[in-house]
């Protein structure tokens, strides 16, 4: 179960950190709201996690899951560049969140 709480924590980072660019600096109501309410659920989430699964695992997988998602989701909704490294780039810290998961002893 814990790795469902880090997974769901981690998507949960790439909605508070996409959500920061809609906030517009924390000056737009609903999209703020929604931006904190991520965070909330994402640490409440990483925190249930971390009772099990070791901190530095825990923490590089949140992290990683959010770096990826974000960039991905950057691509998409606001045209940030699809070159071929960059992809490359994330496609060797997702190797490493699934070999972090593969070695964990949780």
């Amino acid at each position: 179960m814990a790795w469902i709480y880090l997974v769901v924590a981690g998507l949960f980072e790439c909605g508070w950190a996409i959500g920061l660019k809609y906030t517009v600096g924390f000056t737009k109501l609903v999209p703020s709201l929604l931006t904190i309410s991520a965070m909330a659920i994402s640490f409440w989430l990483l925190s249930l996690a971390m009772k099990t699964i070791p901190v530095g695992t825990a923490y590089a997988v949140w992290t990683g899951i959010g770096a990826v998602g974000v960039a991905i989701l950057g691509m998409f909704l606001f045209g940030e560049s699809r070159d071929v490294m960059r992809v490359v780039c994330l496609l060797l810290i997702v190797s490493g969140i699934v070999g972090l998961k593969l070695v964990s002893p949780s």
